[in-house]
């Protein structure tokens, strides 16, 4: 495998430390020959789906998965069921696609929230969800105006969109010294990710899906319309594959891949549980969730059982020392931005691959020139629920029954630098830092 990150982000050490824990199952591995109508590459969000709504349709369909089912950034990530997908700004999408484009987004990502609701109701998953919505915090008074212009556009959409001054945010316990106004959404709600990929994948199973875990894909073939898959203890022949490795994929699988997509480590901190003293002290009670309007963000959120999450953005060297160095960056945000758990013990600190498209927008298409073969990917951060509704798309295109959405169509242009591209990071960092303090 040809990757862009070195192979400690590819390991358990980057998670050893997460507090998400996926429970055991024992899942059969790839062994031998077999025969299936589809294979999926990948047990996140987006395959499991996938592989859900096929099967649902009494679609025999196989699922390769290098680790096992949501161990990737689905069984790792902060667990936010929110709007997103995207990394351009709506501004941005109507300009490059037209009005009609953008609100047909605007509405794949509300239905988005709405079909992970669906798939936790239907199939009995209890993942600990919580948050009325979501609310984005104004790190600095220069960044309150701009809160106030999305309200307007959220209203004129019809959404339920709140300004929360200073002395409002205080008051319903989103107290902190960076936090100069807030806008709460009313859309969207936060989750146990871990449970809700364990959730995806027995629902798959259980509706016929084989999952096979430890078995990555080595080698894809085309031959005879189909495609047969290599795994390191045997073989899969179908007759159409849906590539679902994200962040995770590998350029050489296919050669397609290369370069065309950004992984970008995404770091998250979470502390012992907090007294209702402690949190009073901070003045941090809310249980919604929240992120702050830097470029290089900082999301999070109190969790059911009085633990703060919080995760950021930063790092390009996939190294133990690296993300060493991580986490203390980390907890000295967790200082300056709540300063009253400066001293509070965080035993849970680990890492994940959110994936990026030059363009900034996911895809949801064909691989190349390949007949019968599709991918999925490059969610921006925002996988949960845009992972899990693209998974769903990927299904119908395999069903023939309707394309994605015009902005998910747009094909995936490389990045410079090749296998090098994790470097373009670097000067970006520099300039989002820049620009956050400025």
């Amino acid at each position: 495998m040809r990757r862009p990150y070195e192979d400690y982000a590819y390991s358990d050490a980057a998670r050893a430390e997460c507090f998400w824990t996926l429970p055991a199952h024992d899942w059969p591995r790839a062994q031998g020959d077999l025969t299936t109508e589809v294979v999926v590459i990948g047990a996140g969000f987006t395959g499991l789906s996938a592989a859900l709504h096929l099967a649902q349709e009494g679609v025999q369909v196989t699922v390769l998965e290098e680790q096992i089912p949501g161990w990737g950034a689905s069984g790792r990530n902060g667990g936010f069921c929110c709007m997103g997908g995207a990394k351009a700004s709506p501004e941005k999408l109507a300009k490059r696609f037209g009005e009609a484009a953008a609100r047909e987004f605007y509405n794949a990502e509300k239905a988005a929230i709405d079909l992970v609701a669906e798939l936790l109701d239907t199939h009995n998953i209890d993942a600990d969800t919580h948050s009325d919505g979501e609310v984005l915090l104004a790190h600095r008074p220069r960044a309150v105006d701009a809160l106030r212009a999305d309200a307007d556009i959220y209203t004129a959409l019809g959404e339920s969109a709140q300004m929360l001054s200073k002395p409002q945010l205080d008051e319903r316990g989103m107290a902190g010294p960076e936090f100069h106004a807030g806008l709460h959404l009313k859309l969207g709600f936060a989750l146990n990710p871990a449970k809700y990929a364990h959730g995806l994948a027995l629902a798959a199973q259980m509706a016929g899906a084989d999952i096979r875990a430890h078995s990555p894909a080595t080698k894809i073939a085309p031959q005879n319309g189909g495609f047969i898959v290599t795994t390191p203890q045997g073989r899969v022949t179908a007759k159409k594959l849906i590539l679902a490795t994200n962040g995770y994929s590998s350029d050489d699988l296919p050669d397609w891949l290369h370069a065309r997509f950004l992984p970008v480590q995404s770091n998250i901190l979470v502390t012992r549980p907090l007294t209702e003293d402690e949190c009073a002290e901070q003045g941090w009670t809310s249980d919604l969730m929240a992120y702050d309007s830097r470029h290089l963000l900082h999301y999070f959120r109190l969790l059911p059982d009085g633990r703060f999450l919080i995760g950021t953005r930063g790092n390009v060297t996939a190294t133990a020392q690296g993300q060493a160095r991580m986490r203390d960056t980390t907890r000295a945000d967790l200082a300056r931005m709540f300063p009253a758990w400066r001293d509070v013990e965080t035993p849970h600190f680990w890492s994940g691959l959110v994936c990026l498209a030059r363009n900034l927008t996911p895809y949801a298409g064909p691989v190349g020139s390949w007949d019968n073969a599709w991918a999925g990917l490059a969610y921006h951060g925002n996988g949960v629920a845009m992972g899990s509704w693209t998974g769903a798309r990927l299904a119908d295109m395999v069903l023939g029954r309707k394309s994605p959405p015009k902005v998910h169509q747009a094909p995936l242009a490389r990045f410079p630098l090749g296998r090098a591209r994790r470097l373009l990071l670097r000067g970006a960092y520099h300039l989002y830092r820049w620009q956050d303090g400025a």
